[in-house]
């Protein structure tokens, strides 16, 4: 695989950097929010020597991806951190940040704003259970952009490289960061990158006993099919309604309440993964497919 990624917006060479990774490595990815709300600081913030931190790849809100660092090379993105039997993830995976603010604070009077006090619109955060945690707090949403973007980079990655595991930061270094959060469908891309488990990305799979989910984008497109050339079935959902999951097929859930359709499985948190958010939110953006 070649050590720049054909298909990326930029190539951005930071100076934040290790040697080169020992063969057969690199074989974890590991996923990051960079905590901010735009490309440009993220950027250069990786490539600032004295920050001493960098990432092989950074995705824009739009989807967008610029590399930072060579595939072939160790960079600066894991800090302490240990998985299975090994520490200091640097010297083996891939760092993927994402532009995002990652946890929100709610003011009494309901606005979010970042951790740097920047206002996010209601529409861009949702309330959700961290997989550390055992409290809902708020977070910055991922793009329908992105989410396909990483997953798209994820599949490459896999393709090309000796791609065993992937991890969030919040996995590596657990009670010292949260990143990638709720927000971002870690689990269901493991599973359908890796399979490394019966996940809710099978074929066709019909369910003992429906399920309960929660919609987490501002506003769900519902199809008659599971594609996004079918037609729409019904108005879109608004974020915090609550469905009824009876069918699965990759990437779709088939839902048969309150109506009955299909809804795209990155922007529905079912109750089973862990404890479901109960908010409601009358806000309103563009509807994902």
């Amino acid at each position: 695989m070649d050590s720049i990624l054909a298909g990326t917006a930029a190539f951005h060479r930071s100076p934040n950097r290790g040697g080169k990774f020992s063969p057969p490595l690199p074989d974890t990815i590991v996923i990051h929010y960079t905590a901010g709300v735009t490309l440009d600081g993220a950027v250069r913030t990786l490539c600032d020597p004295a920050s001493k931190a960098s990432a092989h790849f950074v995705i824009d809100r739009d989807g967008s991806v610029v590399q930072l660092v060579e595939l072939d090379t160790i960079a600066w993105h894991a800090g302490v951190s240990g998985h299975l039997n090994r520490t200091g993830l640097n010297k083996f995976s891939i760092g993927i940040e994402i532009v995002n603010a990652g946890r929100l604070n709610r003011t009494a009077a309901g606005e979010l704003l970042t951790w740097f006090g920047r206002r996010i619109d209601k529409s861009e955060g949702v309330e959700l259970v961290h997989r550390n945690e055992s409290a809902a707090a708020w977070w910055h949403i991922y793009t329908e952009a992105q989410v396909e973007s990483v997953f798209a980079l994820t599949q490459q990655l896999v393709a090309g490289l000796s791609i065993k595991h992937i991890l969030g930061h919040e996995e590596i270094s657990p009670g010292r960061k949260s990143d990638p959060g709720p927000a971002f469908p870690l689990d269901q891309m493991r599973a359908r990158m890796l399979g490394s488990r019966r996940d809710l990305d099978e074929d066709d799979e019909v369910l003992a006993r429906p399920m309960i989910g929660v919609v987490t984008a501002s506003l769900l497109n519902t199809r008659t099919g599971p594609s996004v050339v079918t037609p729409h079935a019904s108005v879109p959902l608004r974020r915090g309604t609550a469905v009824t999951v009876s069918n699965l097929q990759p990437g779709w859930l088939k839902i048969t309440s309150p109506v009955n359709a299909w809804v795209r499985r990155e922007y529905v948190q079912v109750a089973t993964e862990q404890a479901a958010p109960t908010f409601a939110d009358s806000s309103a953006g563009a509807p994902t497919p």
